[in-house]
């Protein structure tokens, strides 16, 4: 080893053991929107109506609505799926995808498929988006799109209703927080890995919690500051029965910067929230009532949005 070189600097040396960034290996950017399937849509839209959303666009082929409020898109899908193991929507409203931003949904999705993922087959009418997709939980899919800002998916698959805001206003701030997903006993490790691996995301330490309802794991996204959601894994009571069919997406959860003003002017158009000894509303989170015996919403206090 020559003796000629400098000495390192201190600074150097400091930099040699600093934490390095979160990777983001599929370059995540947020959520582009969550979808619902039910075979009562008008039902689902007077519940989103009431928490802020508003209709703005019809697919051009398919009975499905978007909803939107400030950042937040939610799809609501009442098609029949054509597929020949595809089963009709259910009254009882299911969170049946979620889409992910990402800089480029083609490297996003190959990139997923190396890493183990499971494809879902496209089946692209005329007039749509080929926009790729993996199995989620259960029967759910996990979107990639890469049109999101000045050009979106929404602008080709979609109509906008006349005379309707495109762009209608978030109730107090209200932006993606992230989602609750049910798992079945003993496979926490399992789905953190999924996560992990798949998409880059960190679990968050057991002392680090959100909201009203801190069980389970915490797992956050390597989006930027301004994108970055939450996955929280439940699994079952230790009285409940290991059931893989009941692993889902439960719940969205939407961060305020003020959650008692949130609630306040969500009761103004009539949201209920549960107040009980166990769970009730603080300026922490609140849990609003459950609609159609399956769709529910939690507050959380957030300063991003």
């Amino acid at each position: 080893m020559s003796t000629n070189n400098p000495a390192p600097h201190p600074a150097d040396a400091k930099d040699r053991e600093s934490i390095p960034e979160v990777a983001n290996p599929l370059g995540l950017d947020g959520i582009e929107f969550i979808e619902y399937t039910t075979s009562k849509p008008q039902a689902l839209g007077q519940v989103l109506e009431m928490m802020g959303f508003r209709p703005i666009a019809r697919h051009r082929s398919r009975e499905v609505l978007l909803y939107r409020q400030g950042g937040i898109n939610v799809i609501v899908n009442a098609h029949i799926p054509m597929l020949p193991d595809g089963a009709a929507p259910t009254d009882k409203p299911v969170i049946a995808a979620v889409a992910l931003r990402v800089r480029d949904a083609a490297a996003a999705y190959r990139s997923a498929l190396d890493r183990g993922a499971w494809a879902v087959p496209a089946r692209v009418e005329v007039m749509e988006l080929n926009i790729p997709a993996i199995h989620g939980v259960g029967k759910s899919r996990i979107y990639f799109v890469d049109r999101y800002e000045k050009f979106s998916i929404f602008d080709v698959d979609f109509v906008p209703i006349p005379g309707v805001d495109q762009h209608p206003p978030a109730v107090a701030g209200l932006h993606f927080f992230g989602i609750v997903q049910y798992i079945g006993n003993d496979r926490s490790e399992d789905w953190a890995e999924f996560y992990r691996e798949l998409f880059g995301f960190t679990e968050l330490p057991s002392e680090q919690r959100f909201g009203i309802l801190p069980k389970g794991r915490i797992l956050r996204s390597p989006c930027p500051a301004s994108s970055r959601f939450h996955l929280q894994l439940i699994e079952p009571e230790a009285s409940v029965l290991d059931v893989e069919g009941d692993e889902r997406m439960q719940r969205i959860g939407l961060g305020s910067p003020d959650v008692l003003a949130a609630v306040a002017e969500l009761r103004k158009r009539g949201v209920e929230f549960v107040e009980s000894s166990g769970v009730h509303t603080e300026d922490r989170g609140a849990l609003t009532k459950t609609w159609l015996g399956s769709v529910t919403f939690e507050l959380v206090q957030n300063k991003r949005g």
